[in-house]
């Protein structure tokens, strides 16, 4: 039976690991750019973890194990990370680009954890966003009662950032307004942020430890393209999708089977009912099955977070409506993920039933013949 489920639906990855944090704080003492918590090397170790291989400390510490293993987070190649925690010990911003569902968001997070000891501050971009929440707002009530003074200043996460030399997030850039962004153009630049309304102390200056990590899905790209100004503050690094089946397969049942450790329930579904699963969502997203068989692809993206959901889903209706063969729930929960952005995708999802499903079932694996005997719940 797994543990009681936590007071919080989800802790913030410095609580979560937070062992794992101080144990690396105090296995690695090499040299750490100014304002870092740890090492680089050990950033990288925190994310992708130690290949299975017990670490020990060099000599005790208070409150830390004497061994820990660390295991990997991300589900991505080391060089990919290598390469993001080089940047951020650099000058320019970090900006994580890929299709929806890859990961970005989560690799940001660690990143900010393990550098500056929080992910917490993020700016949540949307269409909505204004230059309030990348720079700073006021307290209205101190403002009329002691005028523009730094106490009457309301800061964003990323001032906060900038003035306590800590990692700041803005996820989804891209959806934020032209000139929106841009207002993160001098910050980049300049490593200071200005406040015209303040008589005295009118300027912040960036602290060791400060940059910002960003993140951009590329089905937004031209809804609000970045100015060339403002890529030219960012290396660009694009996480793909996750390459090998097994690792796909072994990062959703990880991920749904913490979901529903949540609940108090162990995961009850088969692992080979997430393998089709997976397997289906890779056929899809790809436009090709694993046989090489041509697939149409959806709209929607197919993408490993909506694999974890749709599993999430599956092992919550076992535990709790008490089905016995969760099997038969994947037709429909599929369907849901399918038409999200487009109704005729049904239609494509259909094709790939009579299609690829068919040819397995035909080929005599019992688990596709039984999804191809439920083709009727994806529809006519």
């Amino acid at each position: 039976m797994p543990e009681t489920a936590p007071d919080v639906q989800i802790e913030p990855a410095e609580l979560r690991y937070a062992e794992e944090l101080a144990f690396l704080a105090a296995h690695d003492t090499g040299p750490r750019p100014p304002g870092w918590r740890l090492t680089p090397r050990a950033v990288v170790t925190f994310i992708v973890g130690s290949d299975g291989a017990r670490l020990r400390l060099p000599e005790p510490a208070e409150g830390v194990p004497a061994s820990l293993e660390i295991p990997a987070k991300f589900v991505g190649e080391r060089g990919l990370v290598e390469r993001c925690v080089v940047t951020l010990a650099g000058e320019r911003g970090l900006l994580l680009v890929g299709e929806p569902g890859t990961a970005k968001s989560l690799l940001s997070e660690l990143l900010a954890a393990a550098v500056s000891g929080t992910g917490a501050l993020t700016v949540q971009g949307t269409a909505g966003t204004t230059e309030e929440h990348l720079r700073y707002g006021w307290n209205y009530a101190l403002l009329l009662a002691k005028g523009p003074t730094v106490d009457a200043l309301a800061p964003s996460p990323v001032l906060t950032a900038l003035r306590t030399g800590r990692v700041a997030r803005v996820e989804e850039v891209t959806r934020c307004l032209p000139e929106v962004q841009d207002s993160l153009v001098s910050l980049l630049s300049d490593r200071r942020m200005a406040v015209p309304e303040l008589t005295d102390d009118g300027q912040f200056l960036a602290r060791p430890g400060f940059n910002v990590i960003a993140t951009a899905n590329l089905r937004d790209r031209g809804v609000s393209e970045m100015s060339a100004a403002l890529k030219r503050r960012f290396n660009f690094e694009v996480v793909p999708p996750i390459a090998d089946l097994d690792a796909e397969v072994d990062l959703v049942r990880r991920q749904a089977g913490t979901a529903l450790a949540r609940h108090g329930h162990a995961l009850p579904v088969d692992d080979a009912v997430i393998e089709a699963l997976v397997t289906a969502f890779r056929d899809l997203r790809s436009g090709a099955s694993v046989e090489g068989w041509p697939v149409e692809r959806p709209t929607t993206v197919m993408s490993t977070a909506e694999a974890v959901g749709v599993t999430t889903s599956l092992g919550l209706q076992t535990a709790y409506l008490g089905v016995a063969d969760p099997l038969a729930l994947v037709p429909g929960y599929l369907l849901g993920a399918v038409r999200k952005d487009d109704a005729d995708d049904q239609g494509r999802l259909l094709a790939y039933w009579d299609s690829t499903i068919r040819h397995r079932a035909e080929n005599g694996a019992r688990l596709w013949k039984r999804l191809y005997e439920l083709r009727h719940v994806v529809g006519e």
